[in-house]
């Protein structure tokens, strides 16, 4: 698919540099004068809404920070890092904020300025610039994986970061860890002029959205593609092609869309899977996309489900 790396978070990033995060002193030295991308329960600093809010090591708003992962160099050779600063408690919406759903609200740190501020990453993806979009998922992802991988899976030891944040060694057993990445395929099941759309409970009212699922250990792409269709509603796929893949750091997955082919039309509903699914129209989509079906919503701007969707109504999945 030739626009297939237009999607939101696919752009091609920072130089990663993988050669550098074992060298302990060269990384002090990028850190001492590179930038830094403080994160907050999963939500990104923001600089008016537009663009990342860096700062520089040693920002009194990094003191409740954990140890820095190295992002990559940009093409002048300075460094990209992120912290996570969880460890701040404001006066106010100091509760989790990583429960699956969308949080809108915007938590301000008193070492800052009144422009920046933690915003949930899926409300300003679509804001960033390319490059700052791709920084800003790799941060959260590899951020989230150091949060929720701290004790050896092997012997259950307390582990340690090492290799700039790209690796945790247990100094119990010896083991070493890795920040992990769950494959998901998400399908633009067709049939001439139709689409299959389905919803989950929870959602905003009248939302509709691609089916999706993880891809399960020793399946192919095309498998579970006909797996998950069939399985969350009876509908039979054939033919299955590769369309365009994007980091989805909601926590950790790789969204892998597929163009699908029915075979069949009869929706079965499995309803612990879906509320609701249907056979939806250009023509009712093109109207939802136009605002005038209050009944049927699409996906969030700059998901891989809403740029298969839009790109299939334009023709350019090509």
């Amino acid at each position: 698919m030739q626009i297939a790396e237009t999607v939101t978070f696919a752009a091609a990033g920072p130089d990663r540099a993988a050669h550098l995060r074992g060298d302990t002193d060269r990384m002090a030295a990028l850190l001492a004068t590179g930038k830094v991308l403080p994160l907050w329960r999963g939500k990104v600093l923001m600089r008016d809404e537009s663009a990342l809010g860096w700062l520089a090591e040693g920002h009194a708003a990094l003191a409740h920070g954990r140890s820095a992962i190295f992002l990559g160099l940009d093409t002048g050779g300075a460094a990209w890092f992120a912290r996570d600063i969880s460890d701040w408690s404001p006066e106010a919406g100091a509760e989790a904020v990583e429960h699956g759903f969308f949080d809108p609200s915007v938590q301000a740190h008193p070492a800052l300025p009144d422009h920046l501020g933690f915003h949930e990453l899926r409300g300003v993806m679509t804001a960033l610039s390319p490059e700052e979009a791709a920084l800003a998922a790799t941060a959260r992802a590899v951020l989230h994986w150091h949060r929720s991988h701290a004790y050896c899976a092997t012997c259950g030891h307390a582990s340690d970061m090492v290799m700039a944040g790209w690796q945790r060694s247990c100094p119990g057993c010896g083991a070493q860890h890795f920040p992990r990445t769950d494959p998901v395929v998400i399908m633009l099941v067709t049939q001439g002029n139709r689409t299959l759309l389905g919803r989950s409970s929870g959602w905003p009212e009248g939302m509709y959205s691609c089916l999706a699922g993880f891809v399960e250990p020793g399946e192919s792409l095309e498998s579970a593609v006909r797996r998950e269709v069939l399985e969350e509603t009876g509908v039979q796929i054939g033919p299955v092609r590769y369309l365009a893949s994007q980091p989805w750091p909601f926590p950790a997955s790789l969204m892998i869309g597929c163009a699908a082919e029915a075979t069949s039309e009869t929706i079965t509903l499995d309803p612990a899977e879906l509320e609701a699914a249907m056979w939806c129209s250009r023509e009712d989509l093109l109207a939802a996309h136009a605002g005038q079906r209050e009944d049927l919503k699409l996906p969030r701007n700059g998901s891989i489900a809403h740029f298969l969707l839009t790109n299939w109504l334009a023709d350019r999945l090509d």
